[in-house]
């Protein structure tokens, strides 16, 4: 088989940033091109699809660096802050918006709630050592008063919810979707626009049935995967092969 040229290029990239520790300038396009005798349009297609698999990540204005390892994974039954918090990073958000709206027949839906009822929107920019991560935004099935307080005071929606309005997520799904990173979310994560996704509904549960929150969150593709552990001995347990 024929192996692209980029590639052959991609992987000397990856020889050469074999032993650097994350954050390590790589050289330029030009240096690389010269080093590798090859086009500058080559080494930008192998450092490309470099940053897609987060083996490097691009600053604008400041050049190409090694990436992070992805540490980081979306678990079911967990919280963002959990997740990071038991990787090492250290969780943050920004709060983009904290609003009211009228819920429409899609949203009403999901939330078990009539069509034309109010609820509450929170959009959240998740991060990680202040680093921009994720872009996320929750509905919740009612409006609750004071949210923004006292979300500013607790930091963690879940724990606001289950302090402040008795809302506890006792049951969780967790729907995984990929997508291109479009100009608006590119913007708010600082990632190239077209940069793969990982996008997770979730839909959360009170141990009586009723839904809390149903949230979509767009994660970066170059510093997440998604695991997920089962058992598969049980009578009712689905298996995919």
């Amino acid at each position: 088989m024929k192996v692209p040229k980029y590639y052959r290029i991609k992987e000397q990239i990856l020889e050469l940033i074999g032993d650097l520790p994350p954050g390590s300038a790589v050289p330029t396009e030009r240096e690389l091109a010269t080093r590798f005798d090859t086009s500058r349009t080559t080494v930008r297609q192998a450092i490309a699809e470099l940053v897609v698999d987060g083996k490097l990540v691009r600053t604008q204005g400041s050049g190409t660096f090694v990436a992070q390892p992805k540490m980081m994974r979306v678990r079911p039954l967990s919280s963002f802050s959990q997740d990071l918090a038991m990787d090492g990073w250290r969780p943050g958000s920004v709060v983009l918006d904290i609003s009211e709206l009228t819920a429409d027949a899609e949203l009403a839906e999901h939330l078990r709630v009539p069509a034309g009822s109010r609820v509450q929107r929170v959009e959240r920019l998740r991060t990680a050592f202040d680093e921009p991560i994720a872009h996320e935004v929750a509905y919740l099935p009612r409006p609750l008063p004071e949210l923004a307080r006292r979300l500013a005071e607790h930091g963690s929606l879940y724990r606001t919810l289950r302090e402040d309005y008795g809302a506890v997520v006792s049951t969780a799904e967790d729907i995984v979707e990929t997508v291109l990173a479009d100009p608006v979310t590119a913007d708010l994560l600082g990632v190239d626009t077209g940069l793969p996704m990982l996008l997770v509904y979730r839909t959360g549960w009170d141990a009586d049935g009723n839904v809390v929150e149903w949230t979509a969150s767009k994660f970066r593709g170059d510093r997440f995967r998604f695991m997920s552990r089962q058992r598969l001995d049980q009578p009712d347990a689905v298996q995919v092969s």
